[in-house]
């Protein structure tokens, strides 16, 4: 069966929330990832972890919200909210769930932005558990060539896009952008205003990526989200 909030009529969600009170939420981001990717990047590989952490899992997921904490500006501008104004929207859909007998909430986001992050780990959950997973957090330097903690539409993110959706990504395009020392910390944690022009929105080795590097990424991705969610199970929950 579909565990996708969207697709299931209301009566199927609530009994499978009175099963199992567990809940999977994407949050996203809209936001310039180079020449060769989409601006959904961080929202669409975060939406296909959590799809099939929900189906191995049989967890319940809600639709992903595709908005996050940004700071493009200039010829990368891309919509975004203010962290205050996420937090407040997480913190509404959390009360509503909550409201509807969800008892654990797993929130899950590919955008590795400060402010974003805060606004996600500082939303309140009532009575309820909260979790909160940046997939880029889960260590894949084994994996990939670079250092995956030092790059923005490199080669991480692009294999996992020519893994997941490889007509989404535009190859002849992709050009290496690989700063030093103090500018690319400054880059790569968001702490400049906006990326240098001359990156055109990428950090990285693009042009390094495979989509077998992007499948073995997925599924450690999905591995280890799998074990965290199932960490307290529906009974502890329900009792």
């Amino acid at each position: 069966m579909s565990y996708a909030v969207d697709e299931l009529a209301w009566p199927k969600v609530g009994r499978v929330l009175e099963e199992d009170p567990r809940l999977i939420m994407t949050v996203g981001a809209l936001e310039q990832h180079g020449p060769h990717l989409p601006v959904g990047t961080n929202v669409f590989i975060a939406a296909q972890v959590a799809r099939a952490v929900s189906e191995r899992c049989r967890v319940l997921r809600a639709p992903p919200f595709f908005y996050g904490v940004t700071v493009s500006g200039g010829p990368f501008r891309a919509p975004g909210l203010r962290r205050k104004t996420l937090h407040r929207a997480v913190n509404e859909l959390i009360g509503g769930w909550e409201d509807l007998s969800v008892r654990q909430f797993h929130l899950i986001t590919a955008h590795r932005y400060e402010p974003h992050l805060e606004a996600l780990l500082m939303t309140a959950s009532g009575p309820a558990h909260k979790s909160v997973y940046d997939l880029y957090q889960t260590d894949v330097s084994d994996v990939l060539e670079s250092d995956p903690e030092f790059e923005h539409a490199g080669e991480l993110e692009t294999s996992l896009m020519l893994h997941l959706a490889p007509d989404r990504v535009n190859m002849e395009r992709a050009a290496d952008f690989l700063p030093e020392g103090l500018t690319l910390r400054k880059y790569t944690r968001r702490r400049v205003p906006k990326p240098p022009i001359v990156s055109r929105g990428v950090l990285g080795s693009p042009r390094l990526a495979t989509p077998e590097k992007g499948a073995a990424v997925f599924q450690r991705y999905v591995d280890v989200l799998c074990t965290a969610v199932n960490t307290t199970n529906s009974d502890e929950l329900l009792g």
